[in-house]
């Protein structure tokens, strides 16, 4: 090979590394300033200084049924032991067993493998009280419907209960708990869906002594059952 020949060839690789190069370079470059994956996003969301314990105490607040470990990490974007033990620092908060804490009316239970925040037993004949004697607003129409629901169909779930009304009924079913009217019956052991009944309040309202008093549905659903078992 002649010494021109060798030039040209090292001209040709050197400008082919130069290409290389450059095109590696701009390759991760467009790699790191990609979009943001869904954890980035939750973190974002979060926001560096929001506090674990307060994070999980405002979800918790606002629950409807019993949250899993698992599903509170998937929310907050954080490691299963993270979450696990801010539970506990919570648990102890309430509970009047951190330090400089004192016990809350209310206390974090893990209840059907998940946790949620429910009055504290001590507190149950105030609240019960205060929601059936101090707060006596009438109920809606559909409160109505959904406690007719309830108590022809118990023990029913939720999702069973807005397939024959056809409506979420989240909120009617937060109202009822909260009058005393119904309460939690069992937690399925595989859908893992709690289950509803009616307490002694409604009988004491209605002024029956069972549920055995009610009045049938219909004379066409004479036991007031029929065509309604595959919604349990």
């Amino acid at each position: 090979m002649t010494t021109d020949e060798a030039s040209t060839d090292d001209s040709l690789t050197d400008a082919t590394d130069g290409t290389t190069d450059g095109t590696t370079d701009d390759t991760t470059v467009e790699a790191t300033d990609a979009a943001p994956t869904p954890a980035d996003s939750a973190a974002a969301r979060l926001g560096p200084g929001v506090d674990i314990d307060r994070a999980l105490e405002a979800i918790l607040i606002v629950a409807d049924e019993p949250q899993s470990l698992i599903h509170l990490a998937t929310a907050l974007d954080r490691p299963l032991k993270d979450v696990r033990s801010a539970v506990a620092r919570l648990v102890a908060d309430y509970d009047g067993e951190a330090t400089g804490s004192i016990q809350r009316g209310f206390e974090l239970r893990e209840v059907a493998g998940g946790w949620r925040i429910y009055v504290r037993e001590d507190y149950d004949p105030i609240v019960a009280d205060f929601v059936l004697t101090q707060n006596p607003s009438r109920l809606s129409q559909a409160a109505l419907e959904t406690l007719a629901v309830i108590a022809y169909k118990q023990p029913i779930s939720r999702g069973a209960i807005a397939s024959i009304r056809a409506v979420n009924v989240d909120s009617v079913v937060r109202t009822l708990l909260g009058r005393g009217l119904i309460t939690e019956a069992f937690t399925d052991s595989e859908t893992g869906a709690i289950n509803y009944a009616t307490t002694d309040v409604l009988l004491t309202q209605l002024g029956i002594n069972s549920l055995d008093e009610l009045p049938h549905i219909s004379p066409l659903l004479a036991d007031g059952a029929e065509g309604f078992e595959d919604l349990r």
